[in-house]
């Protein structure tokens, strides 16, 4: 299989996988090898890094209006009843923090982790049980809107997504909207907030996987034209996929919930355990 053919199907999935409760993380750590593609070699480590940043690129941009009134209200909010703590980005940034701390100090076996499929297979059945449940019982939201959230609901909901970057598996979209639902905000709002927050947690993230990869004892990648246009390649595809489900996923949660989400992980982390076990 050429390059070129492997970055469009990783940016699909990466597209497809991003935003949606059922990790991203662990479709790739499967289908890298099923095309070929060895596990330790830096370029395609890379490689996973970049098209991250194009999915994250288009939820800025489907969110572009609603992001930028949230700036040009701060900190007041444009009802005028926020303040330096309860403002959405204030809320976003809050959960970011206490998400990225303890994530950066557990780097080492968050690392470690990400190569085992029976982390990962767990990680996908235990997050597709909670999140069955969750969506299930916690019918009568008291939260309706990003805007309503209090900061406990920020700091609850960023102490979750710890859970998503030590045990890859988890989702960090699952994490966060769970999370959510458990702190009363309603399915829609915990999806906004996942949205919200996916934006300074994978520039974060992604930034720093990428200046280890440049700059740091992970360097020398080395790179030509062919290597720089897959590259492109999977950064637009996996832009043009994430927008498609992004604006998909948002009129899918209001009708039918995360119910189907959770079965499609159950099922997915089960194979992956016997896979895991009988290799």
């Amino acid at each position: 299989m050429n390059d070129y053919l492997r970055a469009v199907i990783l940016g699909i999935i990466e597209g497809l996988t991003e935003f949606l409760p059922v990790s991203s993380t662990a479709h790739m750590r499967i289908v890298e090898p099923l095309l070929g593609i060895e596990l330790e070699d830096p370029y395609w480590k890379m490689f996973t890094v970049v098209i991250q940043l194009g999915a994250i690129l288009s939820v800025i941009v489907f969110f572009w209006s609603r992001l930028l009134n949230f700036v040009r209200t701060f900190p007041r909010g444009s009802e005028g009843r926020h303040t330096m703590l309860t403002h959405p980005l204030s809320l976003v940034m809050i959960a970011f923090v206490c998400t990225a701390v303890p994530s950066f100090l557990l780097s080492k076996k968050i690392d470690k982790a990400l190569e085992s499929l029976v982390v990962i297979g767990s990680s996908l059945v235990i997050g597709g049980i909670i999140m069955w449940v969750v969506d299930v019982l916690l019918r009568k939201p008291k939260i309706e809107r990003v805007e309503d959230m209090k900061t406990l609901d920020a700091i609850g909901i960023g102490v979750a997504q710890i859970f998503s970057a030590v045990f890859p598996g988890t989702s960090r979209s699952m994490a966060t909207i769970a999370a959510g639902q458990m702190f009363g905000l309603s399915r829609q709002a915990a999806l906004d907030f996942s949205f919200f927050l996916a934006i300074p947690t994978m520039v974060a993230a992604t930034g720093y996987s990428l200046l280890k990869y440049l700059r740091g004892k992970e360097a020398a990648v080395p790179m030509d034209g062919h290597k720089w246009v897959v590259l492109a390649i999977g950064f637009v595809v996996s832009f043009v996929v994430a927008l498609a489900v992004v604006k998909w996923f948002t009129t899918w949660v209001k009708r039918r919930g995360f119910v189907p989400f959770a079965i499609y992980r159950i099922v997915l982390g089960v194979a992956v355990l016997v896979w895991a076990f009988k290799g």
